[in-house]
């Protein structure tokens, strides 16, 4: 195998890397946003109750009485964390896609440099 093959090579594996590392990092925004929906059903459901309604909280196995201002603020606060964390997960994602085109790039460089190279070759056998 020639230098510029492995070249290639190498460059194919660093781009298929960036990919899965993409691909990680998509899931967990997924997940993100689906606990941010999840967040906002129970802000939704807490706006419908009225004042005096008991709130209970899931601890493990068990339901424990929670103040109704304090679940309020667990939520909110929640909801706040999920946001920056979303946001900071879709730079991530812009910056490893940029990481990714370019490596897509250089590989489809070498690969032409390589196949250029090899029908130069060619034509000098002939």
């Amino acid at each position: 195998m020639s230098e510029q093959q492995k070249q290639v090579q190498v460059l194919s594996e660093d781009y298929q890397k960036l990919q899965g590392e993409l691909r990680s990092i998509i899931e967990a925004r997924q997940k993100l946003e689906s606990q941010q929906q999840e967040n906002k059903g129970v802000q939704k459901e807490f706006a419908k109750l009225g004042e005096d309604a008991n709130i209970y909280r899931l601890v493990g196995p068990v339901l424990l009485k929670q103040e109704r201002k304090e679940a309020v603020m667990a939520v909110d606060g929640r909801l706040e964390f999920i946001e920056r964390e979303i946001k900071r997960v879709e730079k991530q994602i812009a910056e490893v896609q940029e990481k990714s085109e370019q490596k897509k790039m250089e590989v489809s460089h070498q690969h032409a440099l390589l196949t250029g190279h090899i029908d130069q070759i060619y034509v000098n056998l002939l």
